[in-house]
């Protein structure tokens, strides 16, 4: 197997669903994969044993949902624009909007295709420290704050949706459920849905599921309505690496090791986050040889992290880096023409089988005409 490659694990995934459908069997919730995270559609099949549907970012995200895993279909963005919108009507079943101008420019056409309707609200609650994941930070563009809420957007919804979470547990979940009820609690009970929107890290190690099996079906026995989670990352949650091979080694003060793997192709939240996120490495010590991994572009700054080995590494050796099947396939690029990794899955039975390998033509036909 050539590297760079991701390797997704459909095992570690079924572990996750179970754990995500013993949520929904037990508090009366439904779930939805949100594609923004993972869009590895070969594996839909599997995760739809288990969830009610997918939710989409768009028009290309939303009709990837409705071929390639069925169910439910749901769909947000900012803004949509009246071609998408002509499309998105006759493919989704649900459509959230982010302000009440979307709303009333694109109510009539939703309505006469017959889809559900929601409008993100911002609860104003911060619980995370990096504003770049921040729904509620200051100067946000996401969601209907409650001074701006009124009776005619209300009338015109079904439901309302708020998404403030990255990466967190019940506690989050709860503080700001907390300020939702206390800043929109009056428009609840007239809803059909209310979606607690992504970001719930329910498959980790130590996440608190009775308590949110718990805080489901409160809520649900307080309005009487449909609740929807929309996790991306806790359905493929150490589900994937990506395997990667030590080019060349330099020293500049300290040992370099350029890698086949880019942060800025490759995984472009470590330069993102300035890394304050940088991937996991199996092997990888808290004391040792150190080195820098850095990518093989021209960037600067395409630089992975600072980690420390047992043994010095050398030309050839092969770098694993972990829980690499969220937020990273659905982020690549060829930036400097740098290829993409292929895709393998490792299936249920244990065979590991090639999903796509990628090359020039790739690369060119984003650039210009097809030939």
């Amino acid at each position: 197997m050539r590297t760079p490659y991701f390797l997704i694990d459909e095992t570690v995934i079924e572990r996750n669903c179970k754990i995500l459908d013993r949520v929904r069997r037990e508090s009366g919730c439904k779930i939805l994969l949100a594609q923004k995270a993972f869009s590895c559609f070969d594996t839909y099949p599997l995760v739809a044993r288990y969830l009610d549907g997918t939710t989409a970012s768009g028009l290309f995200e939303a009709r990837l949902g409705k071929e390639k895993f069925g169910k439910e279909t749901h769909v947000f963005a900012p803004a949509f624009t009246d071609e998408d919108m002509a499309e998105i009507v006759k493919i989704c079943d649900h459509i959230v909007f982010n302000s009440k101008a979307q709303l009333l420019k694109h109510h009539a056409i939703c309505r006469k295709h017959g889809l559900e309707i929601s409008v993100r609200v911002n609860p104003e609650c911060k619980t995370q420290g990096s504003d770049i994941y921040d729904p509620c930070a200051p100067f946000s563009r996401f969601g209907i704050k409650v001074q701006d809420m009124d009776d005619e957007i209300a009338s015109r919804v079904d439901g309302l949706h708020f998404h403030t979470l990255c990466q967190q547990g019940l506690e989050a979940l709860e503080k700001t459920l907390a300020a939702f009820e206390q800043r929109f609690g009056k428009y609840i009970k007239g809803m059909k849905t209310v979606n607690f929107g992504g970001g719930h890290h329910i498959t980790r190690e130590g996440y608190d599921v009775d308590g949110l099996i718990k805080l489901i079906k409160d809520f649900k026995s307080r309005y009487g309505v449909q609740v929807y989670l929309e996790p991306g990352e806790a359905i493929v949650l150490n589900a994937g690496t990506l395997v990667s091979t030590v080019l060349d080694i330099v020293h500049n003060e300290r040992d370099i090791a350029i890698m086949d793997t880019s942060a800025a192709c490759h995984n472009p939240d470590i330069l993102e986050t300035g890394h304050a996120y940088t991937p996991p490495i199996r092997g990888a010590v808290a004391k040792g040889h150190l080195y820098r991994l850095a990518g093989n572009t021209c960037l600067a700054g395409d630089v992975i992290g600072d980690y420390h080995f047992k043994t010095p590494l050398k030309v050839g050796d092969k770098v694993t880096f972990e829980d690499m099947a969220l937020y990273t396939m659905v982020k690549t690029n060829m930036f400097n023409g740098i290829n993409l990794p292929s895709i393998y899955v490792k299936r249920l039975d244990g065979r590991v089988e090639l999903l796509r390998e990628f090359g020039f033509e790739d690369y060119v036909s984003r650039l210009g005409k097809k030939t």
